[in-house]
Parts: C-alpha cells; structure tokens; sequence
C-alpha cells in the first residue's frame, strides 16, 4: 500500500514506510522470516489516518504471541518507560539506575543551595570530577514535547547553583532529560546556552534509548509475563528494573503466584542477563 498517510503521536501526519518498522523489529531482535510478517500484517490492516500506537499494538501482539522471549518486551521499552509514570517519581528513579549503569553516582531528589535559592534536584550525578544537576521532565503520552519554557527555567536552576556560596552545593552543569521530544526551540536555546538536553532518540544515535540498550537496565515494565497490577506494586516499592528480579522470594513477596515466577525470571534474565 502507497502513500497512506499515518498519525504520529503529537498529531502530526506522515507517509507510512515500512522500513521504519523493519528497523525497530530489528533493534527489538526479530528475526528476518518474523519482521517480514509483522509488516506484511500491518501492510494489510492500513489505512489513511492509522495511528502509530495502533501500527506498534499490531506488531507487539504478533511478537509477544509468536517470537522468542524477550523481543516483544524489548519492542516495548518506550512504553515501558511511559509506563513508570503517571507521578515521574519512578522515572527519576530509572534515570538514576540508567546513569549508575554507565558509570556515574547518582541519587534522587537533593537539596541544594543556590546563589539566591534553594532548589530540589532531581538526580544529582558525578563522574570523573563532573557534577550535574538533571531535571528529569516525564510524560504521560507519547506526543508530550518539552518545550523552551522548560529550558529557560532549567538554565536559570543550574547558573544560580554553579554561582552557590557554598561549595558541597555547586554544580558543574545542568541537564534536562525527557522521556519523549523537545521542540526545534528548545533545542536551539539549549545549544545556545549551553544546556546538555537528552531526549529519547537525542541526541541521535547517543539518546536515552541507547544507553538504555548499551547498559542493559530495561524497565521492569517491560516484561510481559507480569500484570499491570504486579508492574505498580513493584514500582511502588522502589523496584524499576527487571535486572532487580534476582530471586523467587521477591516476586513471591509482592505476589507473584509460585506456579508465574519461573516464566517471568526467564523472561527477566533473557532480556537484562539477571
């Protein structure tokens, strides 16, 4: 099917192209013989107006039911990662477990004292002598964009800490960091004011995906073998990644039936080498 225009998750529309959909089966681990039916499947059900969360349902139905565990979980990450939300308490969290795994030190919700004020850090991060102080900006749904407001106020937060009295409170920089987009103007604020912003796919090829592929610290909201219900009872005790399911008595203990824990421990080491 030609030209069939589909709705992207902020409303834009934009022509359907298969190859878009290969190469993100093929990050997910497809197989050739299983990427060629998913979009011989999809290309039967389009039509004008198809959304991509509809084009992503397809595919994942068809992975989760008839792929090897873990693709269709790994096919889900950007979901996954919407759906640590709604509060964005647990995304700062994972943000914190995503930088640990990359080599920084890191924690949640710090106080720290500015030139004029006092500000709550998201995740304050340190590496080889550098500082940061990171707003994590969470979305809900796909379409959110993080747009200049966002970057101005960031960039005022972290010059009035770079310019603190005190030097247990400094920084060295500030990052704001989404789960989704920003706009084309806030990256050019950023760029200008030198602000470091990543974003899910920015910058490109070094996004938040990427390090999340490179350092293997997928959400536990990626596994399939767990319920939505056993997803937030887990988050709301402060466990965020599927590499963090080492045992039995865990998932017994947050209420995971005996008879479910072999297949979602299987799960969990294919997909995070637990």
């Amino acid at each position: 099917m030609n030209d069939v225009l589909i709705t992207k998750a902020d409303g834009e529309k934009e022509l359907f192209v298969s190859s878009k959909l290969d190469s993100s089966l093929a990050r997910s681990g497809a197989t050739p013989e299983m990427r060629s039916r998913v979009i011989a499947h999809v290309t039967r059900e389009l039509k004008s107006g198809m959304t991509t969360d509809e084009i992503y349902k397809h595919a994942f139905e068809i992975l989760r039911r008839e792929e090897h565990v873990p693709v269709a979980a790994r096919y889900s990450i950007k979901r996954a990662v919407f759906a640590l939300g709604p509060s964005g308490f647990p995304f700062e969290q994972f943000l914190a477990e995503v930088l640990r795994a990359h080599g920084w030190t890191a924690r949640t919700g710090a106080i720290l004292n500015g030139r004029c004020a006092s500000h709550e850090v998201d995740v304050l991060a340190e590496k080889n002598g550098r500082r940061v102080g990171i707003e994590a900006k969470f979305h809900n749904e796909a379409g959110g964009k993080t747009d200049i407001k966002d970057t101005l106020y960031v960039h005022a937060r972290y010059e009035d800490l770079k310019n603190s009295a005190e030097e247990s409170s400094r920084v060295n920089e500030g990052w704001l960091v989404t789960n989704t987009r920003f706009t084309q103007n806030a990256i050019h604020y950023a760029q200008c004011s030198n602000l470091t912003l990543l974003a899910w796919d920015y910058p490109s090829e070094n996004g938040l995906v990427a390090m999340i592929e490179e350092a293997k610290v997928h959400p536990l909201t990626c596994l399939t073998t767990l319920t939505e219900g056993e997803k937030r009872q887990l988050l709301d005790n402060k466990i965020v990644l599927c590499k963090s399911i080492q045992s039995r008595h865990l998932l017994e203990e947050y209420g995971i039936r005996p008879a479910r824990v072999p297949e979602v421990m299987e799960e969990a080491q294919r997909l995070c080498g637990v």
